[in-house]
């Protein structure tokens, strides 16, 4: 791994940046890649994002305009991204990718230059040093774009991963002028029908193992299909089972269209949910992370809710 200064200096000295998302991008990683663009450009140097996936109707005001490079790429940047399967489409550019910028300890190395910072609760943390040692001016489109990555990833500064400097920083966007209140209103407490609709059929596939210790739900392309919704109008749910008193792994299965499950997993000490992950190729934090299985609904809810027991047995937790 490579220090900040050594990131600094590649953004200094080249130009025509193209900056990749993780599929099935988040907040943080959108957040983090337009507000690493806009830093660039405030540079005078050309800048555009990227994506595998859709980006959820809720950030598209963040990337409007700065998707499509219309430019000569020569310098790739991966912001979030701790490893580059979780680029889905983008794969093409592993081996290619010049520096990558995240905040998961599970980060794999795969770039020229990498700089990680498992410290910060979410990669758009790391903005906000990389905008002053830079001398850029933080504007209210960066602010909105690092507040953006901020509140996401901690659950609007509910999960543990929150600090002192998360708080720090995110009164520091609001001092840059942004709308705090638009702002949570729209990720947080604005919700459409039928995405309700499908919360309720997510819901009603709850399930209990390890005597309660241990909630799966399920979310199947057919609920999709029948409430006439999407992968955005279910961001957010994984961490539903968690919040379930005495649950201390929440395992959320979701279909993919290419066939398997995408599983997101949300623990409460003593159990880490990157060590979960881990065992089927995948990682990130301690208390979130996730992963991909290609098997059917039933051998991936038996194969994560076996390693979860073990690690609840490790801990002298038993039913």
């Amino acid at each position: 791994m490579s220090g900040l200064q050594s990131a600094i200096n590649y953004i200094k000295e080249n130009d025509n940046y193209l900056i990749l998302m993780h599929a099935s991008p988040d907040g943080d990683t959108i957040g983090t890649a337009c507000g690493l663009c806009g830093i660039i450009k405030s540079l005078g140097k050309k800048a555009a994002v990227a994506c595998a996936d859709e980006i959820p109707a809720m950030y598209a005001e963040l990337t409007n305009g700065i998707e499509n490079p219309d430019f000569e790429v020569k310098s790739i940047i991966a912001v979030d991204v701790a490893d580059v399967k979780l680029l889905g489409g983008l794969k093409t550019y592993a081996g290619k990718i010049n520096l990558c910028i995240d905040h998961h300890m599970s980060n794999t190395g795969y770039a020229d230059i990498t700089y990680v910072d498992s410290e910060s609760a979410a990669a758009a943390e790391i903005l906000y040093d990389i905008a002053e040692l830079l001398g850029v001016k933080i504007d209210k489109y960066i602010a909105e774009c690092i507040y953006t990555g901020i509140s996401t990833d901690t659950g609007c500064f509910k999960f543990s991963n929150t600090t002192a400097r998360t708080h720090y920083i995110a009164a520091e966007m609001l001092q840059a002028g942004i709308d705090v209140g638009k702002i949570n209103r729209r990720l947080f407490e604005t919700k459409k029908k039928s995405a309700v609709e499908l919360e309720r059929l997510v819901t009603n596939t709850l399930e209990y193992y390890c005597g309660g210790r241990v909630a799966v739900i399920t979310v199947l392309r057919s609920m999709y299909e029948q409430t006439g919704t999407s992968d955005d109008d279910i961001e957010g749910i994984a961490a539903f089972p968690r919040q379930i008193e005495g649950v201390l792994v929440g395992i959320t299965l979701k279909e993919l269209d290419e066939g398997g499950f995408k599983a997101s997993v949300r623990t409460h000490p003593p159990i880490d949910a990157s060590e979960i992950c881990k065992s089927f190729g995948g990682g990130g934090h301690l208390r979130a992370a996730g992963c991909r299985i290609k098997s059917s609904v039933a051998e991936a809810k038996s194969a994560l809710v076996q390693r979860a027991e073990e690690l609840l047995l490790q801990q002298g937790i038993t039913d």
